[in-house]
């Protein structure tokens, strides 16, 4: 089916972007016994659902001559979660709409309230925003809703779960009554179900869920590593794919400030999204990975929603989504529009089987594999450099004259081996990763014993876990009772209801002594010598002692599991 059932504005621009065929969802909306309907459609992210609600709603927008319908008050409205997503929503019918000479206005949190009012005043046919900004406009009588004639609520769970309920329905409760909703939504939880029987009048029910069920175009890898191996997994990952970009999911904005530093401390060209950082902030961000000075975008769930970028080749989850439906979305950034995309999980050994059961639960069919090695890295970077320097190039005289002079100088061997070099230092480094079991990682541990510590003493405090115990106040802890700065505590490792910690033994009399003076009457925290070093357990992770904790939370509990600090 191609786009000929189409106004011919639409199907023009469909053709200069290179669309041929429509997928699944956009064919189902424009099928004879969709048109003119309120619609229900569940489809996933990247399957084309934009450009699939901008071809149902051009009946209700273009006259005779498929020009848009002149009007100052908007026909129709979309309404979306976030602002990246309600700015790709935009950006996607300027292109659509724009040979019908729609005009098109975005009212977006962290944007100018004043300017959005002013492109308001002056008239829009095609309203797209956020629930909060619209219904501010809404009631400032900025934004008028009596002739729209089709709304479109897009990733309406989302909004019903990010508590844009009262939002909606004080924006739908101001739109006329014969308006078509078209309401599109991934997941039908009861809210949805309630919020469709509500606003809308014999909808079609249209499902594509199952056809694009875990992106055909998308391929699912998991990797399996130490937990303290996450980062240099992360590092090595980015290195064997080299995307054109890619983008790291993290569970908090602390993890993506940690991460985006220590990529951009190892050379990554990368940027940063999450909640803390302003609408300019993320512009700027999204321009960077547009323009190609930053090919790694850190972000968190939240502020990833609604990122189009053409080149993205490569998502990489960082710590692992809570479900499937999450790790679709995050997923589906990639494998766009026809293009195809790898999606990586990297995996702690200890959670391996609750994320195969995740997975198996989700159909997503998945490959496990091997965490990229330095040697893989760079036998990928001799195959990159060879098609490189062997690909035709254009050159002018001042290339060849400079290229005569360096023959003059150096064999072909040095001046290839120069160029290998110079190919090789532009590029960050692959670590080595210790294998993914609690053997290797206890031994990778001891190997990297810090001097010092060779000879130590075991000492154990009452509290753990169920106390809240985390090594970011239980070292100060330390070094506040016992007289000795963080370089002086080796190990760290915290049970259930005990921590325990090393101390050089050539410290550790002048380390009981500082505790005994520093202790109060009322003081609940015991410290004492422990009669034998504690179990290994399922270490959490280890950090070089004075450093911020690799790959764990920055704010909130502990992880579970043990924590080692070296």
């Amino acid at each position: 089916m191609a786009f000929d059932t189409l106004p011919a504005p639409l199907a023009g621009a469909l053709a200069e972007r290179g669309y041929q065929a429509p997928t699944p969802v956009q064919a189902a909306v424009i099928e004879p016994d969709a048109a003119g309907r309120d619609l229900i459609v569940s489809a996933r992210t990247g399957s084309g659902k934009t450009v699939a609600f901008g071809m149902a709603m051009a009946a209700e927008l273009l006259g005779e001559d498929d020009r848009i319908i002149p009007s100052r008050e908007p026909h129709a409205l979309v309404i979306a979660p976030t602002r990246e997503l309600a700015l790709q929503v935009s950006r996607e019918l300027i292109w659509l709409y724009g040979p019908t000479g729609a005009r098109i206005v975005t009212c977006v949190g962290g944007m100018d309230a004043s300017k959005e009012r002013r492109n308001l005043n002056h008239g829009a046919h095609i309203v797209v925003g956020t629930p909060g900004r619209l219904r501010d406009h809404l009631e400032r009588g900025a934004l008028e809703l009596s002739a729209l004639k089709v709304a479109v609520l897009d990733e309406a769970d989302e909004m019903l779960d990010m508590g844009f309920r009262e939002d909606l329905e004080e924006i739908l409760d101001g739109t006329p009554d014969g308006r078509r909703t078209l309401l599109f939504s991934a997941t039908m939880p009861k809210p949805i179900v309630a919020l469709a029987k509500r606003y809308q009048k014999d909808a079609l029910r249209i499902s594509t869920v199952e056809e694009d069920r875990g992106h055909s175009d998308i391929s699912y890898q998991a990797v399996a590593v130490s937990p303290s191996d996450i980062e240099h997994a992360v590092i090595n990952l980015l290195r064997l794919h080299e995307a054109e970009t890619a983008i790291l999911f993290c569970a908090t904005r602390d993890n993506v400030r940690h991460l985006h530093a220590t990529l951009a401390e190892r050379g990554f060209a990368a940027v940063a999204l999450s909640g803390e950082h302003s609408q300019n902030e993320r512009n700027a961000a999204l321009q960077a990975l547009r323009d190609r000075r930053a090919r790694v975008c850190v972000a968190t769930d939240v502020a990833a929603r609604g990122i189009d970028l053409p080149s993205l080749s490569l998502v990489v989850h960082v710590e692992l989504p809570r479900d499937g439906e999450t790790l679709q979305h995050r997923s589906g950034r990639t494998g766009r529009a026809g293009k195809k995309g790898t999606a990586v999980l990297i995996v702690p050994y200890q959670r391996r089987r609750w994320a195969e059961s995740m997975l198996r639960n989700a159909r997503i069919p998945v490959e496990w594999v091997p965490v990229p090695t330095p040697e893989d890295v760079r036998a990928k970077d001799r195959d990159r450099l060879l098609e490189q320097l062997l690909a035709p190039v254009e050159v002018d005289d001042e290339d060849r004259d400079l290229a005569a002079r360096v023959i003059a100088e150096k064999s072909p061997e040095d001046i290839a081996a120069a160029l290998v070099r110079a190919f090789r230092a532009a590029m960050p480094q692959p670590e080595e990763i210790v294998a993914a079991t609690p053997e290797a990682h206890r031994a990778a541990q001891r190997e990297k014993h810090r001097p010092g510590f060779d000879d130590v003493v075991w000492f154990r405090m009452n509290l753990g876990r169920r106390q809240n115990a985390d090594p970011r106040w239980v070292l100060p802890l330390i070094c506040r009772r016992g007289n000795l700065t963080k370089n002086d505590v080796g190990a760290i490792r915290i049970g259930p209801n005990e921590t325990a910690f090393q101390v050089p033994r050539a410290l550790a009399n002048k380390f009981m002594s500082a505790v005994a003076k520093t202790a109060t009457a009322d003081d609940d925290v015991m410290i004492e010598v422990s009669d034998s070093p504690p179990s290994q357990g399922r270490p959490a992770g280890a950090r070089p002692a004075g450093g911020p904790a690799r790959g764990g939370p920055a704010r909130g509990g502990p992880r579970r599991g043990n924590h080692d600090r070296r």
